[in-house]
Parts: structure tokens; sequence; C-alpha cells
């Protein structure tokens, strides 16, 4: 079982870290696109997607940054008492509150779940069923297929109104991530408490 906990958290590990050192240079898409803003505000006509764009941008960075900062333990934490405790007993308190983070993680995940299946015009109570069979469909019958239970894609109510979806499937990829990272926290938090080293 160890073995396997060392294979999951170097694998997820890994593949946050990488991804998390690619969407740091995200800071800068930001802002390029709130510079074009204010240049083509001053200088052109106005450009009507630049709010928006760099609204979607901070999502994906965010949101797929945090996989990455919760591995570097860079969220904020109260070091009143947790800087002078033994390694054990952060590693206890740790895993309790990786289980809570854990609990969040899922909720928001389902609810960003939920609300990707309205944003593809499923306004059901069923949104597993519906990407079951949105994929069934996909394998079986190709894009025409899937298209086919697709309703009406929801899309922003400004003056460019671009589609929702991609960014509210940023999110459920974002969250997914962070819930595979929280696990990989947990599992090392175990490791230490059997007195090992990952």
């Amino acid at each position: 079982m160890l073995k396997a906990a060392r294979c999951y958290i170097h694998a997820v590990d890994g593949f946050n870290r990488g991804l998390g050192k690619i969407i740091m240079w995200g800071i800068f898409v930001m802002a390029a696109i709130l510079l074009w803003s204010s240049v083509s505000k001053t200088f052109f006509n106005p450009s009507l997607w630049t709010l928006e764009v760099a609204q979607f941008a901070m999502v994906t960075y965010y949101v797929l940054g945090g996989p990455y900062s919760v591995q570097l333990g860079s969220n904020v934490r109260m070091d009143l008492f947790y800087a002078e405790w033994s390694v054990k007993k952060k590693a206890w308190f740790d895993a309790f509150t990786v289980l809570l983070l854990m609990f969040y993680l899922g909720v928001l995940l389902y609810g960003a779940l939920n609300s990707t299946a309205y944003s593809l015009g499923y306004f059901g109570k069923e949104p597993f069923a519906f990407y079951w069979d949105l994929i069934t469909a996909f394998v079986t019958g190709g894009p025409e297929a899937a298209g086919e239970k697709l309703g009406y894609i929801e899309r922003s109510p400004t003056a460019w109104r671009p589609y929702l979806w991609p960014v509210k499937f940023v999110m459920v990829f974002g969250f997914f991530l962070m819930l595979l990272q929280a696990l990989s926290e947990f599992l090392k938090d175990v490791v230490v408490l059997r007195g090992e080293t990952v």
C-alpha cells in the first residue's frame, strides 16, 4: 500500500507541478488583455471582449494554479500554535484539515458539474446521467449524435455573448485536480504518521 501511495503522490504532484509552472505565466496573459483593453478604450473603439476574457483568464489562472498552491503549502495558515508543534502532531492536524478540504472540494466539484451541465442545455436533476448519455452518444455515433443530446447552450448576457461552458469546464477540471492534490497531501500525512518518508 505504501508503494502505491508513493506512486500516486509522485504522479499527482508531478502533473500539478508541471501545470502550475505553466499556469504561472497566465498573469502575463491577463496583463496583456487588460493593457489592450486600456489602449482600445483610449485610442480606438472599445473592445467588447476584453473584460470577459480577462475574467475567464483569471478563473483559469486561479483554479488551475490552485493544486500547485496546495502542494507548495502557500495557503494561509494561523501559525500561532502550529509552528511549535512536532512533525507528527502537524501531520495529525493536517490530515484532519485535509479531509475537511476534500469534503469542501467535493461539494464545489458537484456544483461545477451541475453548472456545466446547465451550460450545455441540461435542465434536469441528474447531471451524471446527462454526461453518461453525452459520452455514450459521442462514442457510438460521433459528434453529431452527441450534439443531439445538447440543449440550449448557455451564453453570457453581455454584448459579446460568449459561450460559458468552456470556463465552467475549466472549473470542473481545476476542482478535480485540487481534489486529487488534497488526497496526495492526505497520503503524505499518513506516510509521515507511519514514520516513513515520501
